[in-house]
């Protein structure tokens, strides 16, 4: 497993001088780095969430997440190490967000034998949480509708309205690549728009 300190693989060196010339703003590396693991990490997700789009969606987040992320990475370890690190804590976020539901305080728990009926004391309450909340909605919708209309829409589709990749293809007429690809340059575009706004949240 450790081979940090022996002699760094081909693989690991291309992966270097990748991160290096994206760093520098050469957009045609991050496209070298996304198409050499994407299968990779597709898998490696897949083996903890089952939903096909869902598995899409997060293979996205996190090159989306270690691009914006790229200036912390250190070339002491490899690249893949890095990236699998990220997509790993991504994926468990996204798994206790869907199980968040089911823990409503305001609804019975579900069980082989019936309803449970439980009340959980509220930790994290803060008066003016609502008014949190909203203002945090108002800017994610302000960056939605500043996408231009071709991303705008693909958005609005997938997560407004819930719509499967296959859907949005069939709907738009376009070819199933597309529609992943203007999801990905969208929630990108959305990621910029909301870091940069990140004191305001």
């Amino acid at each position: 497993m450790g081979k940090s300190s022996s002699m760094p693989s081909a693989s690991s060196e291309q992966d270097r001088a990748l991160v290096e010339q994206a760093l520098a703003g050469r957009e045609l590396a991050y496209n070298e780095l996304m198409e050499k693991y994407r299968n990779a990490l597709h898998r490696h997700i897949q083996r903890m969430v089952r939903d096909k789009d869902a598995v899409d969606d997060l293979v996205q987040e996190c090159f989306i997440k270690a691009f914006s992320a790229l200036r912390s990475y250190s070339s002491e370890y490899a690249f893949s190490t890095w990236l699998y690190k990220i997509a790993t804590n991504h994926t468990i976020d996204f798994l206790r967000k869907k199980k968040l539901p089911t823990l409503s305080i305001d609804r019975p728990l579900q069980t082989r034998d019936g309803e449970i009926e439980y009340e959980v004391p509220d930790v994290t309450y803060r008066p003016d949480r609502h008014i949190v909340e909203d203002q945090r909605r108002e800017i994610i919708q302000e960056a939605i509708d500043a996408l231009p209309p071709k991303y705008h829409r693909v958005i609005v589709m997938r997560h407004q309205q819930e719509k499967s990749y296959e859907e949005i293809a069939r709907e738009l007429d376009l070819p199933l690549g597309t529609v992943k690809a203007h999801i990905f340059r969208a929630r990108a575009l959305l990621y910029k728009h909301l870091r940069d706004k990140r004191g305001s949240l």
